[in-house]
């Protein structure tokens, strides 16, 4: 490709796509018609710059309504947003979802990570593109997790256009596949949020207590069953009231990293540079991950609610959801009550009518595991590479257009909404003393009852599991997605704590809790997990880059038992392993060899 301004001129239905979202050029500069331009200036330089931020929102314009961007395409972009072509190339080729090359407008996303290959997503595959052929007019690629473990295997369908449409599949068989693809608009509709949660309408939830009992569309819903008593509340304590409760009910992030959320809102809150910004990373791209999706769907206002009490306390008038891709339902759910919460005045310039003015807007990953990572989310709604950036500066610092930004996923946000109904000693009181409050958990695999569940912190793996109906034959559990740990069968007393499972060895992540039975080939699951990594690796750091590749090659000597045997790999994967941990940057690298060696050393993978 010619990485420079060159020849290539957009299609109508492209000039379109990019004009919809950036408005008219003003000038020839910018790609205006020459006959009714004035040539002798280039207006906005500096302010078509600071739009830089929209180049990711104009190349999902384009895909979505082309179904991939062309060398035009992307040349008019730039001069819209006077960005360097290389640097729009190198972005638009950062992102799974997007194409730098000729492809039908129907593209096929067809699971074959951990949960949907246990539930036969390659023969899946096999039978799709053996019944589509050639000339389908559809492209089918095989992804990574789709957020819809509960459901395995699953498929999602994109067909461009103007508007894009797009159709879920789960569980997917060929036939409904196919459907999906070719009929969009007919496919059938998903069931509701509440299918994932098998605990949907019982006392004494917290979280999804009301997944499935309130209309996910209707705010007077909502308002009905306590939305928006938080707010209130939050309004009556004051910012500084909002954060000691958030920081005595002992909150800590429930993305992985266990980082107590009130001393990162009160780091944020004490900064004096302006403006302050609030991030959710709606990103969860975890193998087995999807909680995140079930609140989303089925009570997005509650995360718009707390998205604006973390906004309020610590000094922040705009926040970003950032929203992987993979989930179309979430965003028309979220979509929707941004805009009700917008038009009814909990969200604008005076909300409440307490004078305080914040408002949300969704930017969309495009496929891109590395964007879970805060500064990386950050480098991406920014118009940039989704690589990680180096620390110190932290986020509370200089975070999101080098402003301090407080950055939390979905199930962060939305435990501060009952830590202020209930006040903190009284959340502080659920859980145990270092993991207070009730936790998520993503429950796959070989289970009867998959989906969401909400317990108290301290509740065993063997607790979560009866609930769940664990089959007969049991023979692992994944703990904390792929970047977690294995546990055997007879370690099912591991209590689900960030410290009990520390102290067991292995990780509670995010909350994925994923069982194999003996029917599972584990040495093909491990190497499932080690071409996702290598794949997702953005190739920044070279121990993450060349160890995640000799990772694979490795893995992939054993299974095909190519070589000198597998003693030998095993101990180069246990050198590269260690590489990987202690000089990655960001903790794709760092953890992604954590799965491989809990299955060696836990449950001898390869004896």
């Amino acid at each position: 490709m010619d990485l420079h301004f060159g020849d290539s001129k957009p299609t109508d239905e492209e000039r379109a796509a990019v004009d919809a979202l950036l408005g008219p050029p003003e000038s020839s500069w910018e790609g205006a018609d020459r006959s009714d331009a004035d040539l002798r200036w280039a207006r906005g330089g500096r302010a078509a710059r600071d739009r830089r931020d929209l180049l990711l929102p104009g190349l999902h314009a384009v895909n979505d309504r082309i179904g991939w961007i062309s060398d035009g395409a992307l040349d008019y972009l730039c001069r819209r947003l006077t960005v360097p072509p290389a640097e729009a190339y190198g972005v638009a080729t950062f992102y799974a979802m997007f194409s730098v090359k000729p492809r039908p407008a129907t593209v096929l996303h067809v699971c074959t990570d951990l949960a949907c290959a246990a539930a036969g997503a390659p023969e899946l595959c096999a039978g799709i593109e053996a019944r589509l052929g050639l000339g389908s007019g559809v492209t089918v690629e095989r992804s990574p997790c789709l957020g819809l473990c509960e459901r395995a295997p699953a498929v999602l369908a994109v067909k461009a256009g103007d508007p894009v449409r797009t159709a879920v599949s789960a569980p997917a068989t060929v036939e409904r596949a196919v459907l999906a693809a070719s009929a969009p608009d007919s496919a059938p509709e998903e069931p509701p949020a509440a299918l994932a949660v098998p605990q949907a309408g019982q006392d004494g939830l917290m979280l999804l207590q009301r997944v499935g009992v309130v209309d996910p569309a209707s705010l007077d819903d909502y308002r009905a069953h306590g939305g928006y008593t938080a707010l209130r509340r939050a309004f009556e304590l004051g910012p500084a009231g909002v954060i000691r409760e958030v920081t005595d009910s002992g909150l800590v992030g429930r993305g992985g990293a266990a980082f107590p959320t009130g001393r990162k809102w009160q780091a944020t809150a004490s900064q004096p540079d302006h403006p302050h910004y609030l991030v959710c990373n709606a990103d969860e791209s975890e193998p087995g991950t999807f909680k995140d999706r079930v609140l989303m769907e089925g009570d997005p206002y509650a995360l718009v609610e707390a998205m604006t009490i973390a906004a309020y306390a610590t000094g922040a008038h705009r926040g970003y959801l950032y929203l992987r891709g993979e989930y179309p339902r979430a965003l028309h759910r979220l979509e929707h009550a941004i805009a009700q919460a917008r038009a009814r005045g909990l969200l604008g310039d005076d909300i409440l009518g307490q004078g305080y003015a914040f408002d949300i807007e969704i930017r969309r990953g495009a496929g891109a595991y590395i964007c879970g990572e805060e500064t990386a989310l950050f480098n991406s709604i920014e118009g940039y590479r989704g690589e990680p950036r180096s620390k110190p500066p932290f986020p509370v610092e200089k975070g999101l257009f080098g402003k301090p930004t407080v950055e939390n996923n979905v199930e962060t946000l939305v435990n501060v909404l009952p830590i202020l109904t209930m006040g903190a000693p009284a959340y502080a009181a659920i859980g145990t003393e270092r993991s207070t409050g009730p936790k998520l958990y993503c429950v796959s695999g070989s289970v009867e009852r998959p989906g969401v569940y909400e317990l108290p912190f301290g509740a065993t793996l063997g607790d979560l599991l009866a609930l769940a109906g664990v089959r007969e034959g049991l023979r692992a559990v994944l703990l904390g997605g792929a970047a977690g740990g294995f546990v055997r069968a007879d370690e099912l007393g591991v209590p689900l704590t960030f410290e009990g499972t520390r102290e067991a060895g292995t990780t509670l992540g995010s909350g994925v809790v994923m069982a194999f039975d003996d029917s599972v080939p584990l040495p093909r699951l491990l190497l499932r997990i080690a071409e996702f990594f290598r794949d997702e690796s953005c190739g920044q750091c070279v121990p993450c880059r060349v160890g995640t590749v000799r990772q694979e090659e490795a893995l992939h000597r054993i299974v095909e038992r190519t070589g000198a045997g597998a003693a030998g790999d095993i101990a180069l994967l246990r050198e590269v392993g260690r590489a990987m941990r202690d000089a990655s940057i960001c903790g794709l690298g760092q953890t992604a060899w954590n799965a491989v060696e809990s299955a060696i050393d836990r449950l001898g993978a390869y004896e």
